[in-house]
């Protein structure tokens, strides 16, 4: 991104940094040198000072580009904005393009695999229609070794701190599993880019036949619905079924039913799980809808029907109680119902050991 930043600079761009988080890296540090850099804005929280971007002087600043670390870094409480992406979506809006960082555990739907592999809970995510808007995106590839060698010469963090990622997070097992991931990331995204920049192929004529071509009808559109409930699990049911919408390329919808009784009966906890359960799907740029009926597997049934809709999913715990409405009956009264669609159950994975916050 520095480089970037100077290459800019030296061709007589207007580039300065919005943000920059060395953790303290010399190198780092100096390759800053140079650049101009928009100080930092003070915040206050329970008592303490903190830093961080000052959005409003960029914007005053206008900038050509801006730098900007931490994509995904989440802002002091009190903020204008929760997100730091969500600053980078001001300033884009104001006409100034933006060249930022992030690393690929940062990315929302793949946040219930990284914790599955490697026992983190990744918190501060970004949602995958962010980055797919970007211009470009750029892997930055280093093999596992080379990044544990960095981090046992001090580059990456200081002695202490580097000693704890080596036993934790950064192990060389969890590095290569994440390389992974942003190589089949970047292979996905190359793919579908490509889809979108190719022109339609034209009709091909009948073999031996100078007359009309012949034209193929269009593979059917796929379109998934996912079924939303108030329990946890619908958070990983989303994710993972916009995941597989968006490697389709196909419509997504968030459903949830509710029964034919006064919304003021159903306990009030349950009323806001949900209600954070379907913000989330649209956050994420999934069409969320709320059927009214009684029959649940009917109801979902019908509405898929209507929309065209080719996988239906649903999530099942692993053990413990039925989830409200997702028990062993409904996925039997759907699949019964649905037999001209393909119906996916998931059920949670949990870490085999206790899972740890980032």
């Amino acid at each position: 991104m520095l480089d970037d930043g100077h290459d800019l600079r030296r061709d007589g761009v207007d580039v300065v940094v919005g943000y920059l988080e060395p953790h303290g890296r010399k190198d780092t540090i100096a390759k800053a040198e140079g650049l101009e850099i928009v100080p930092r804005r003070k915040q206050e929280y329970r008592g303490a000072a903190f830093e961080d971007m000052d959005t409003p002087a960029i914007l005053k600043r206008r900038p050509r580009v801006c730098l900007v670390d931490e994509f995904a870094h989440t802002n002091v409480p009190g903020s204008e904005r929760a997100k730091r992406w969500e600053d980078v979506e001001v300033l884009l809006a104001a006409g100034i393009d933006v060249i930022t960082t992030m690393n690929v555990q940062h990315l929302e739907s793949l946040n219930d695999q990284i914790r599955q592999i490697t026992k983190v809970r990744v918190r501060e995510t970004i949602p995958d229609w962010v980055v797919q808007q970007a211009n470009e995106v750029v892997m930055v590839d280093l093999p596992p070794e080379a990044l544990l060698n960095r981090l046992r010469r001090g580059a990456v963090y200081p002695p202490e701190k580097a000693e704890k990622a080596l036993a934790n997070f950064f192990t060389e097992s969890n590095l290569t599993v994440l390389r992974e991931f942003a190589l089949r990331q970047t292979a996905h995204e190359v793919d579908a880019r490509q889809a979108v920049e190719e022109p339609a192929a034209p009709p091909s004529p009948c073999p031996g036949d100078d007359g009309p071509a012949r034209i193929t009808p269009p593979r059917q559109t796929d379109r998934i619905l996912i079924y939303v409930t108030d329990h946890p699990l619908s958070a990983m049911l989303i994710r993972r079924g916009k995941r597989v919408a968006d490697y389709l390329r196909a419509d997504c919808f968030a459903v949830a039913v509710r029964p034919e009784l006064d919304p003021r009966e159903v306990p009030a906890d349950r009323r806001e799980a949900l209600a954070r359960h379907l913000s989330f799907a649209r956050n994420l740029h999934i069409e969320t809808r709320t059927l009214l009926g009684g029959d649940v597997a009917r109801t979902l049934v019908e509405f898929a029907r209507q929309q065209r809709v080719t996988q239906i999913y649903l999530a099942r715990p692993q053990a413990g109680p039925r989830l409200p409405f997702v028990g062993r009956d409904l996925v039997q009264q759907v699949v019964r119902l649905a037999s001209d669609m393909q119906v996916t159950v998931v059920a949670e994975r949990r870490p085999h050991a206790e899972g740890r916050r980032q």
